[in-house]
């Protein structure tokens, strides 16, 4: 690390002032923004199903205590769209 010494004065002529880099920054960030922005679709009724917490079906022992069963949730939505 360099270890810079001098009054206020002279240390923004070396490095400038911050105020300019920092609204240059917030510029630049800005139009990125606008860029990166992606159109939202439609989920699919299968990610609607499994969004819904109500239709969780979790394992109740073993090592995957606690996780969602989704071999169980797959044939409860299959079950439920034939009717």
């Amino acid at each position: 690390m360099v270890k810079i010494e001098g009054s206020l004065d002279e240390l923004r002529a070396l490095l400038g002032r911050a105020e300019r880099t920092v609204a240059t920054a917030t510029e630049t960030v800005k139009e990125t923004k606008k860029v990166a922005k992606k159109t939202k679709r439609k989920l699919s009724e299968w990610q609607r199903y499994v969004k819904n917490g109500a239709n969780h079906i979790k394992f109740k022992r073993g090592p995957k205590k606690g996780r969602l069963d989704l071999a169980a949730m797959s044939k409860a939505f299959k079950r439920r769209s034939k009717k």
